[in-house]
């Protein structure tokens, strides 16, 4: 019930501000399972997908956003949860695994599980290196993955952006992925890269986006590595308050 609350609170403010259009609609199925994989560029791209599908859209959120506390923690988990999103420990290992299993049980029950391949939002709009968990999912379930390209939405709100700027989104779903003919082939990493390649491919092509074949959270470590390095080369380069300012001597 909460789920269709928050859809029903939301979808009026969403379709005014952002003005979304999809395109491929007919792609997704009205029953069964399946996986929407689709490019991260914004935190609203979570609400954008849920939007114009007409089925209940089921998120892996990490755990962050359940755990606040106070008034403000409350409500957010409450509305994280209303939208549909499931929490999860994304810190690695066997966390990875339970992520894993969350997902598959959404998908033997029927559901439609929306995920983001390369596992966090892009930090300059361009598209990253997808990681295999999608297509080690696609082939545990034995279910389709559906490429989502979303468009405009970096413009919207791109890193370090508070308030989101109302500007037209698109989305465009693409054909089904049928990867039936690597059945039990799930550990196989060379089968699983290749599968995730294919999925990223077609997120480009959707998308329009620049391909780089390097994980976004690599490219958001050099970036902030680089922040760092010309802060520190400031510090050191500016003068010190006793050598910039003039010396008085005593009359």
């Amino acid at each position: 019930m909460g789920y269709w609350f928050i859809k029903a609170v939301l979808s009026p403010l969403l379709r005014l501000f952002f003005r979304p259009s999809a395109f491929g609609l007919e792609n997704v199925p009205s029953t069964g399972p399946a996986i929407l994989a689709g490019n991260h560029n914004s935190f609203l791209d979570n609400f954008m997908i849920p939007l114009v599908v007409p089925r209940r859209v089921t998120y892996l959120a990490k755990s962050d956003y359940f755990t606040g506390t106070g008034v403000k923690g409350r409500l957010q988990a409450f509305f994280f949860r209303s939208a549909g999103q499931i929490p999860i420990d994304r810190s690695g290992g066997a966390a990875s695994e339970a992520a894993l299993r969350t997902g598959l049980r959404v998908l033997q029950e029927g559901g439609l599980l929306a995920l983001y391949p390369e596992g966090t939002r892009s930090p300059d709009g361009r598209l990253y290196r997808g990681k295999t968990g999608v297509a080690r999912m696609a082939l545990e379930a034995g279910v389709p993955v559906i490429p989502v390209g979303l468009v405009g939405m970096f413009d919207v709100q791109p890193p370090g952006q508070m308030m989101p700027k109302p500007q037209r989104v698109s989305m465009t779903f693409g054909k089904p992925l049928d990867f039936s003919r690597y059945e039990g082939m799930e550990g196989d990493r060379f089968v699983l890269r290749s599968i995730t390649d294919e999925i990223m491919y077609e997120l480009m092509l959707l998308s329009g986006q620049e391909y780089v074949d390097q994980y976004a959270t690599k490219a958001k470590a050099d970036l902030e590595d680089a922040r760092s390095a010309a802060r520190e080369a400031l510090v050191s380069d500016a003068p010190s308050a006793r050598t910039s300012s003039p010396v008085r001597r005593a009359s």
